[in-house]
């Protein structure tokens, strides 16, 4: 039987980020996928008009019917969160299935390149250390694991030692493992992934040459490969590195795309997940 795994993030009526990223990457892993909204998002932010409707009513009374149903989860995985009643609501439930087993990914989206996104406050920084607190797994990047541990964020990049100390500071507030994602090594000349295994007890850092375009809903493509490959059975230095491969290699094939807004169209390019 296929495991089960629950997706809490926000919905895009256009673009491939979010829920839309990581349902079809998770479903051709051959896993069972629930999905909870966050929020109804009319398209990516990038357009930079949008329309969102927060769906925390919806979460609170699906949950109650779900248990209801007894539905139970491998695994849950967190995104985008609108609201403090909403990270509280998602925290408990969290906390709650965690004590039966149920493995905890949490990624605390909030900010990039050394900036909160717009609507996201010290109190979202607040409520989201709570929620890395249940988590089995987080996948801050760089400006959000700072922000996470009170660290100071570098344009020119950290030390390998400086991330170490910040992986500890989240560490100690309860997240489990963790691997920072658009880690900047300075004097490296490039672009890392750096974590920790809380199962092997140890560091690990991953080098990549970074392709410069962007695309929004790179992270929840990595988020997903990245869980897949945990339930699956690999270690977490074996899990971030297909990640960051399959991330790299759907960037390098989408390079020319013209309307960079709407994501990567991943349904067309899943066969880079093989091997």
């Amino acid at each position: 039987m296929s495991k089960k795994i629950l997706l809490i993030n926000d919905l895009p009526g256009y673009g491939k980020v979010a829920l839309s990223a990581m349902i079809p990457v998770l479903s051709h892993m051959k896993y069972d996928i629930y999905n909870l909204p966050t929020a109804i998002v009319s398209n990516t932010l990038d357009y930079g008009k949008f329309n969102l409707l927060d769906t925390t009513e919806y979460m609170k009374n699906t949950l109650k019917v779900w248990e209801q149903l007894e539905f139970r989860f491998d695994a849950i995985s967190t995104g985008f969160i609108v609201s403090k009643e909403q990270t509280e609501l998602i925290s408990e439930f969290c906390r709650e299935k965690s004590g039966s087993g149920t493995v905890i990914f949490t990624d605390p989206i909030m900010g990039d390149n050394g900036k909160l996104y717009n609507g996201r406050t010290q109190e979202t920084v607040t409520l989201m250390r709570e929620l890395i607190s249940t988590a089995d797994y987080i996948t801050p990047n760089y400006t959000e694991a700072a922000y996470l541990a009170n660290a100071t964020y570098k344009e020119e990049g950290a030390t390998e030692e400086e991330f170490r100390t910040i992986i500890d500071t989240l560490r100690d507030m309860g997240a489990k493992s963790v691997v920072i994602t658009s880690a900047g090594i300075k004097d490296s000349g490039g672009k890392s992934v750096i974590g920790y295994d809380h199962k092997e007890q140890s560091f690990f850092r991953i080098d990549y040459e970074e392709v410069p375009v962007r695309f929004p809903g790179t992270g929840d493509i990595f988020s997903a490969v990245l869980i897949g490959g945990i339930m699956d059975g690999k270690n977490l230095r074996e899990a971030a590195r297909q990640a960051t491969q399959v991330v790299s290699k759907m960037i390098r094939i989408n390079s020319d795309n013209a309307d960079n807004y709407k994501g990567i169209p991943i349904e067309t390019c899943l066969e880079v997940m093989k091997g």
